[in-house]
């Protein structure tokens, strides 16, 4: 990763931090506050052991002073407390705005961009990576202020005190940042090396986990295994190559801290001894002078050691950054960035040299042009491959394209994504049942419907053929993904869900597909009986579902190469329509 793209990362993370600037600069003064009290500490410690050692004070008139010693002490953890508090609110607020827009923008690309990556990379983008970039939120932005802030109070206490001193933490300070640096500089590469690693591992894991039967079945799992080990080895590499940084780094700090602290020592040593005679402005060096100097030194130092455990925090935001920023900069030119909103009422579509592309970019289908009337009934079929789901999902806006695609008369990537998706609806081959319950799933995307509408719903579905045979009727647990119902049940609910939204266009892919004879047939008579209620695109094998549709297309290559009525058709020589 080059100087440059570091930079834009570090930006795109800053910027992030806008939404808790409030909660950083409560936590950084806690932290000055805080240096406040470490000050007055020392100050206060020095001071009882100059009075105890060398003036003699009995040790009932420094009980004051113990107790004013006590209450600092405790004050310090409270503050401590809150910070932590503090620094762990604004890190998961920041964790929870960069999740969700993650979220939006998948629901935005849609299921044709999801497949593109397995589903183990995308859980781990989700949880770990993001989970990675708390400490850069809640520690590492407040540090590098206080790391600044600090140093300079608490140089300015020890030149009062004793100007030798001073000059040594002024002369050995800057080594530490600049060694840090020096050593970290390829963190930020080792970890995004390492979320590499851990998101293919994920997916690869999970990929193998989900098709376990299948591996047994053709006697694969012992080369798996192998596949796995040398997956799970070059993660423990990258792994140990990020500690092995992190130590390196720790070790520079402290080296230069301890020589820091040495020669200090070592200045006050000889100027007990009588060797040394400068440095506290032509006074002889007390025991005070000594101890709260000794004392701040490791205060002094501190705030640059936190640094350095948080830098790593940093290269590890930065690394996690890499794979979000790729994400939500790629394709944005193909989507658009639509707020058009359609007035309510049927959809028309005409399209015009339509390209359908791919989400990087290449050409799947086109160029496409055709008119649809609002509520006419098109169905398309076509051999596999010729582009019928991708007509579709370009219309459901899961897929970028170019030339001209209107929906009454306005171009569809000018529309706002979620307002465009509340008007239609959409049946797959394999729906999504993901609720607990029947009626949960029904009411999937149109919460606030009425029970009659439900009802309405369930019979025109045929629902309500197999609503007997639960438990609970609609209210019955159906497991998960449906795994109590059969794949013609599923669909059947899948219709239901979609026909209780009223939506203005209707899109199905292969509904009837894997289906027994009398499931295929209830579908059929399903939508034929709901096609009539609004625009409706429907992908199929089956020819008896499309006799009474309003017009037929045969796609091949990408193209539409016939189109009429089903009649026309069946009659003419050509492209088979089976």
């Amino acid at each position: 990763m080059n100087k440059n793209r570091q930079q834009v990362l570090v930006h795109w993370l800053r910027s992030k931090s806008k939404l808790v600037n409030c909660w950083l600069r409560f936590s950084l003064i806690l932290g000055l506050v805080n240096a406040i009290i470490i000050i007055t500490q020392a100050w206060k410690l020095a001071s009882l052991l100059q009075a105890f050692i060398i003036n003699n004070t009995p040790r009932a008139a420094l009980s004051s002073d113990f107790i004013a010693l006590a209450l600092l002490f405790a004050l310090r953890a409270v503050l401590n407390y809150l910070r932590e508090r503090i620094s762990f609110i604004s890190g998961s607020l920041l964790r929870r705005q960069i999740r969700a827009q993650f979220l939006d923008r998948l629901s935005r690309l849609g299921p044709a961009w999801i497949r593109g990556k397995p589903t183990g990379s995308w859980s781990s983008m989700l949880l770990e990576q993001i989970e990675d970039m708390h400490d850069f939120y809640a520690y590492y932005l407040p540090q590098m202020l206080l790391s600044v802030l600090v140093p300079i109070m608490i140089l300015v206490i020890v030149f009062f005190i004793n100007w030798a001193s001073g000059l040594i933490f002024l002369l050995t300070a800057p080594l530490i940042p600049l060694f840090m640096v020096l050593v970290g500089i390829g963190a930020a590469d080792a970890n995004q090396r390492n979320f590499i690693a851990l998101a293919r591992l994920s997916g690869y894991f999970l990929d193998r986990l989900r098709g376990l039967e299948t591996i047994r079945l053709f006697f694969r799992a012992e080369a798996e295994i192998k596949k796995l080990y040398c997956a799970t080895e070059l993660f423990r590499q990258r792994t140990m190559e990020v500690l092995r940084l992190a130590f390196i780094s720790s070790g520079v700090l402290e080296f230069f801290v301890s020589i820091s602290v040495a020669v200090t020592a070592v200045y006050f040593g000889f100027s007990y001894l009588g060797e040394l005679h400068f440095g506290n402005y032509g006074t002889s060096i007390t025991l005070f002078t000594g101890f709260i100097v000794l004392i701040l030194s490791q205060e002094f130092f501190q705030p640059l050691r936190d640094l350095g455990t948080f830098y790593h925090a940093k290269a590890q935001a930065v690394g996690a950054a890499e794979s979000f920023v790729s994400f939500l900069e790629k394709n944005d030119e193909f989507y658009g960035t639509g707020s058009k909103k359609l007035p309510p009422g049927a959809v028309s579509l005409l399209a015009y040299d339509l390209w359908i592309l791919a989400p990087d970019g290449s050409e799947l289908a086109g160029p496409l042009n055709f008119s649809i009337q609002a509520g006419q009934r098109v169905a398309i079929i076509g051999t596999s491959g010729s582009g019928k789901t991708s007509l579709l999902n370009v219309l459901l806006g899961f897929l970028p394209y170019r030339g001209s695609l209107q929906v009454n008369g306005c171009e569809l990537r000018e529309l706002k994504s979620n307002l465009w998706h509340e008007r239609l609806s959409w049946i797959s081959q394999n729906p999504a049942l993901p609720a607990i319950t029947l009626r949960d799933n029904i009411l999937l995307g149109a919460s606030t419907a009425s029970e009659e509408q439900l009802m309405r719903a369930v019979k025109d579905s045929y629902v309500s053929e197999f609503l007997n045979t639960l438990s609970n009727g609609l209210d019955s647990n159906i497991g998960e993904d449906a795994k109590l119902l059969s794949m013609g049940q599923a669909q059947r609910v899948a219709l239901a869900r979609a026909l209780i939204r009223t939506p203005d266009l209707l899109l199905l892919d292969e509904p009837t597909a894997s289906l027994d004879i009398h499931s295929e047939q209830l579908l059929i008579n399903a939508i034929e009986n709901s096609a009539c209620r609004q625009t409706t695109l429907l992908i199929t094998h089956q020819l008896k579902a499309i006799r009474s549709f309003d017009i037929v297309w045969v796609m091949h290559n990408g193209i539409i190469t016939q189109q009429g009525s089903y009649d026309n058709l069946i009659v003419r020589n050509g492209l088979c329509l089976i």
